[in-house]
């Protein structure tokens, strides 16, 4: 079957999103983030437990970022929703603002979007998908248009609300790049962020998207500790920008084709 350049952008994309997303997660595990500390504690364990347990964790995810790059599997595209879903609900739960859990929504809603892009009648949980064995579908399209939007929205929505609500990791960084008052900045660019998520979920326009993109990579450049291993783990979040932008392209259309070999219709980009 034939499939279309932009689809297998959208299918690599949403995969080496869900990969850095993971893999840079498990990295924390691995060198044991203090802050984990306090989701190991909604289960009541103490520090010198969570330390122990956190390199098993941040194994696990690295592992399962590495399949997603090498031997990519629709379970574990499963497990992944379920999985970012859990430890981004750890954050309201240990304390912090309901907003966190909103503004990750790239962890969960990039593996959700890779599971409905690779839908198809035989569903195979268990065999590894090759960009061959996809029927880039209509159908599965527009869910995955759907899908991505909400996130967009989401991720857009909860990092703006963060900035409102003056989170004092993104003051300290407003602050090192030289901004007297950071509070003030910190509720321009959330006003702002909340407009853009508004924006997507309506309708994500193409020229927006990009600029969002780079918007989001630029942001997230200036933590002050482990910048490199907080960029990775953003994956999500910017892989899901990019495939929406994608997707929106004035040019893409789906167009059918008589694959008279699978006796079914083949959709590509013209």
């Amino acid at each position: 079957m034939e499939t279309g350049g932009i689809e297998k952008k959208i299918y690599y994309t949403l995969r080496i999103a869900c990969a850095m997303c993971f893999i840079g997660h498990g990295a924390f595990g691995i060198i044991t983030k203090a802050i984990w500390c306090n989701y190991f504690g909604v289960f009541g364990i103490g520090h010198d437990m969570a330390y122990s347990l956190m390199p098993y964790v941040g194994v696990m995810d690295v592992s399962m970022g590495l399949l997603i790059l090498f031997y990519p599997l629709r379970i574990v595209f499963a497990w992944l929703i379920a999985w970012g879903t859990f430890t981004a609900l750890l954050r309201p739960l240990s304390g912090e603002p309901f907003a966190e859990f909103i503004e990750r929504a790239g962890n969960y809603g990039a593996p959700l979007a890779l599971l409905l892009l690779t839908y198809s009648k035989e569903n195979n949980w268990f065999k590894a998908v090759t960009v061959r064995d996809i029927w880039f579908s209509e159908t599965n399209l527009k869910h995955v248009k759907i899908c991505l939007r909400v996130v967009v929205f989401l991720l857009l929505l909860g990092h703006g609300f963060l900035n409102l609500i003056e989170k004092k990791s993104l003051l300290d960084q407003y602050h090192l790049l030289g901004f007297s008052n950071a509070a003030n900045v910190a509720h321009s660019i959330g006003g702002l962020e909340v407009l853009a998520a508004v924006s997507v979920l309506i309708r994500p326009l193409h020229s927006l998207l990009i600029v969002l993109f780079i918007w989001k990579i630029v942001s997230e450049l200036f933590y002050p500790h482990w910048e490199i291993l907080e960029f990775i783990e953003r994956g999500g979040s910017f892989g899901s920008i990019l495939a929406l932008w994608f997707l929106t392209k004035p040019s893409h259309r789906v167009i059918v084709n008589t694959n008279t070999s699978y006796g079914m219709p083949s959709f590509f980009h013209t």
